[in-house]
């Protein structure tokens, strides 16, 4: 194990426990921002590193990418949540004792996710999901009000089922690598199971996708699994808004990737991709219209994740070498730009002292700075140039119209569809009667 993947992993958990130890905000929130940055500069340096795979971690040029998205939107909230948390402290929607654990839930949510990303073993990889999963309920519910404790409570049952369900399909891929790997580790490393997949039991093989499909779509948020993520995002603090949108769904996709993988290599197991292209589009169209609905500034964007995890699901359904890059793509510029909006929304949030739409009007003449930000991401998420969203929806849209032009038309429809409804609040909230 590298010196910078023992980094990726270790420096978040072990600063999560030295900042509960810290009770200054200003102190915890400069030890997160250091750590996270630390981290990010450990992600950087595994591009120079030789690729490895061990028996519990591995390294390699799918991982990689994951982990680089995860650093960096970590370091960028760490940095928002400075500033954010300090003025919910102000106003009095947060004690001092719950910022000193906030700092330190953070960083180990991070540390679960990046040794979830970097595990070689799908147990592990399971482990780290949990963890992750586990910690976010508890930041959802931080603020203690009624709404929030539901929404966390939502959070926990929808996921503590999905997880669950992917632990039986994990239990199942384990024992279908039994026969050829032997009992024990062998049969739990990934890069094994994928060598040897052909020799697997093909039926232990497609119960298990299903199982792990349904169980790790949850967390993806695929409908119609996605229940619990328009209240996780509404209820909870904007920077971990940011986080479940930008990473902890990429995260869950990583998982469900891996044993996609596993799955297609075997000439009679069942195909994954016509499974993941229905649920990617189902989420997608569904997503797109129930945009029209939504009052509250950050449900709006939870439902533009469900949309842009679907389009995502659907190109990796497509599968093929141009495909596979247009998801990565897709992927990469929705963390980025998702993860941006979700700090403009947070200060604009702050500034008018409150989430729905009706009390956030005229930002242009209130707050020009703050609705140019806005105004810019919103645009990028939308898919116009020449932003990189555009350049990804193009390339999934172009190889989809190549290979099966009648399809093309499903995620056409469900795209300008939901242009429609961004235009749609987007004008009032720029233009509208401050």
């Amino acid at each position: 194990m590298s010196l910078a993947l023992l980094a990726i992993v270790g420096l978040p958990l072990v600063a999560a426990v030295v900042l509960v130890a810290i009770p200054d905000y200003r102190i915890s929130a400069a030890g997160n921002m250091l750590a996270m940055f630390g981290t990010l500069a450990a992600g950087i340096a595994l591009l120079f590193e030789p690729r490895m795979a061990g028996d519990y971690f591995i390294v390699d040029d799918v991982n990689i990418l994951f982990i680089l998205i995860n650093t960096l939107v970590g370091f960028t909230t760490s940095a928002f949540s400075a500033s954010y948390i300090s003025h919910e402290i102000e106003i009095g929607r947060l004690t001092p004792l719950f910022v000193r654990f906030y700092h330190a839930m953070f960083l180990a949510m991070m540390g679960a996710m990046n040794l979830a990303l970097s595990a070689n073993n799908i147990g592990l990889l399971w482990v780290g999901l949990e963890l992750a999963t586990l910690i976010t309920v508890v930041m959802v519910g931080i603020y203690r009000t009624p709404a929030a404790i539901e929404a966390a409570w939502k959070y926990f049952i929808l996921g503590s089922v999905g997880i669950s369900l992917a632990f039986f399909g994990t239990i199942l891929i384990y024992l279908a690598g039994q026969k050829p790997l032997g009992e024990g580790v062998p049969a739990m490393t990934w890069t094994l199971l994928l060598s040897a997949a052909p020799q697997l039991d093909a039926a232990l093989l497609n119960l298990a996708f299903i199982f792990l499909l349904v169980g790790y779509g949850t967390k993806v948020g695929l409908a119609p699994l996605h229940a619990w993520l328009p209240d996780a995002h509404a209820e909870g603090p904007t920077p971990v808004s940011a986080v479940l949108s930008g990473l902890l769904l990429n995260v869950a996709l990583y998982a469900l990737l891996r044993f996609k993988m596993i799955v297609a290599a075997h000439p009679q197991a069942i195909d994954p991709g016509p499974v993941m292209i229905v649920m990617g589009l189902l989420s997608l169209i569904f997503a797109a219209f129930m945009l029209y609905q939504r009052r509250d500034i950050k449900r709006l964007f939870a439902y533009s994740s469900i949309e842009h995890m679907g389009l995502i699901v659907f190109a990796f359904g497509m599968g093929g070498a141009l495909a596979n890059f247009a998801g990565l793509l897709h992927m990469a510029m929705h963390s980025l730009t998702k993860s941006a909006i979700f700090f403009a929304v947070g200060h604009i949030a702050q500034a008018k002292g409150t989430q729905q739409l009706s009390g956030i009007r005229g930002l242009s003449v209130s707050h020009p700075a703050l609705a140019v930000g806005l105004a810019a991401g919103v645009l990028a998420i939308s898919g116009l140039p020449p932003f990189g969203v555009f350049m990804s929806e193009f390339l999934i849209i172009t190889t989809t119209f190549a290979t099966t032009p009648w399809l093309a038309v499903f995620p056409v429809f469900g795209l300008l569809v939901a242009f429609g409804a961004l235009l749609m609040r987007l004008q009032d909230v720029l233009f509208g009667e401050p």
